[in-house]
């Protein structure tokens, strides 16, 4: 079975997106990788995957303690459900500027266990100034992150494998993706 995780893109919403968000361009618009300026490998398009859901995680950061940090091994695909991208639409004030995100402890934790990708359905691991010393600290790990990606409560409790094929652009912080899960 494939089930496609990427935010299809209606020319709403990228209208939407750049009238909030300077960063919603051609590399930056609806599921892409942060790369800040490295090549992604293609090692990475197809890597054993899990999904946590969190959920029920509100007004705080999504911790290390909320995930079973066991499942996580070199080279996978670690993916964050938290429902906002669904409840909140894609490309608002509030989808940039209000998301969920990620302690920093729990992004160390995640480096530490070599994740490959990190995967969110909002709109970056942190927010605001942090976000992308956030990206680029991750990617100097060889740790990429893909942001806004979608259905991913059809994958829930799922053993699968994320396909992700990026577009062959070079030299930019941000690509666009297509994410499958395959299971």
């Amino acid at each position: 079975m494939l089930i496609d995780l990427t935010l299809p893109i209606t020319p709403q919403m990228v209208e939407k997106a750049q009238a909030n968000e300077k960063m919603a361009l051609v590399g930056h618009l609806g599921t892409h990788f942060d790369t800040m300026g490295k090549e992604f490998p293609l090692s990475y398009t197809e890597l054993t995957a899990t999904v946590f859901d969190v959920t029920g995680i509100a007004d705080r950061d999504i911790s290390s303690s909320d995930i079973d940090l066991s499942k996580l091994k070199p080279g996978m695909f670690a993916a964050f459900h938290t429902g906002f991208i669904e409840k909140e639409g894609y490309g608002g004030k509030r989808y940039f500027t209000e998301h969920p995100q990620l302690s920093d402890a729990l992004i160390d934790d995640l480096l530490l266990r070599q994740v490959a990708i990190i995967g969110v359905d909002f709109a970056g691991v942190r927010r605001g100034r942090e976000h992308l010393p956030k990206d680029e600290y991750c990617a100097n790990k060889n740790t990429f992150i893909v942001e806004n990606l979608c259905n991913l409560s059809s994958v829930l409790g799922c053993s699968f494998t994320a396909c992700t094929y990026p577009m062959n652009y070079v030299d930019v912080t941000g690509v666009p993706c297509r994410v499958i899960a395959k299971a």
